[in-house]
């Protein structure tokens, strides 16, 4: 699933494309993807300009001059500029200069008229100081990666990142968020921050299905250090790098460097 630096790679991608370009049409052929009546949110967004376009955690959000629309790409969206329409192409927007095209073969994406599930969002990971991220994750007591991927607690972060994270601030996985330490909080603070940055210079992770509007793909995943590299030597100590599931999800870590 593209997470926040893909996400944002696609809007620093599409938005000079879109903002001050009015929507002439649109249609969309996915129950799944556009749940409720398609044909109604069509006409709502025709005719509409659109005057910003933004991240919100793993959303985007494009703010028109009446409303606004937000795009989930969910495990295998896409949103591609004038690229070619395909059997997977569920959403199509005409402007009046360019077309905006939404791929999703999964169909687990989501496009819909300000959804109320955007303001129940957390604080950004880039924006959220440190001494407000120590008290909160140390006044949970859950598992520490389920936690940082709860879009309420912070937005954006998925699998991936927080995999990345935990190995830089030498945290296990399954560590209970209250019992780490603050200096070991503050680490995972920085760590987050530092990696997120770096990940969105290189235009995100393209693990199997990620590009941005342009159909480019990433360059992070060459960069990764602990996810998706289960059996192979730790980049500190050089110990094999185990993958468990955790909350559902492969995790990634190093069994001497990361600690409870």
């Amino acid at each position: 699933m593209p997470e926040l630096p893909e996400v944002e790679t696609v809007v620093r991608s599409v938005a000079p494309h879109l903002i001050g370009r009015r929507i002439v049409s649109a249609s969309f052929t996915s129950r799944f993807v556009t749940p409720g009546n398609r044909k109604k949110l069509a006409e709502r967004v025709a005719g509409r300009t659109i005057n910003h376009v933004r991240r919100r955690g793993k959303f985007i959000v494009m703010t028109l001059d009446e409303g606004a629309l937000s795009i989930h790409l969910g495990m295998t969206g896409k949103l591609l500029m004038d690229g070619p329409k395909g059997a997977h192409t569920h959403g199509v927007f005409a402007l009046d200069r360019g077309t905006l095209l939404y791929d999703d073969p999964r169909q687990f994406g989501r496009i819909e008229w300000s959804p109320r599930r955007i303001d129940r969002l957390g604080p950004e990971p880039l924006e959220i100081g440190l001494q407000d991220f120590v008290t909160r994750l140390r006044s949970r007591k859950t598992r520490v990666k389920p936690l940082l991927m709860n879009q309420s607690f912070l937005a954006g972060l998925g699998n991936i990142y927080v995999d990345e994270a935990l190995f830089a601030a030498g945290i296990h996985p399954l560590a209970i968020a209250s019992r780490v330490s603050e200096p070991r909080a503050a680490k995972l603070h920085q760590a987050i921050r530092e990696i997120l940055t770096a990940a969105i210079e290189h235009r995100g992770s393209s693990i199997s299905d990620y590009v941005d509007a342009e159909g480019k793909r990433g360059e992070f995943q060459d960069l990764h250090r602990a996810y998706g590299r289960e059996g192979e030597p730790c980049l500190k100590c050089g110990a094999a790098i185990v993958k468990i599931v955790v909350g559902q999800r492969g995790t990634h870590y190093c069994p001497k460097c990361q600690r409870r």
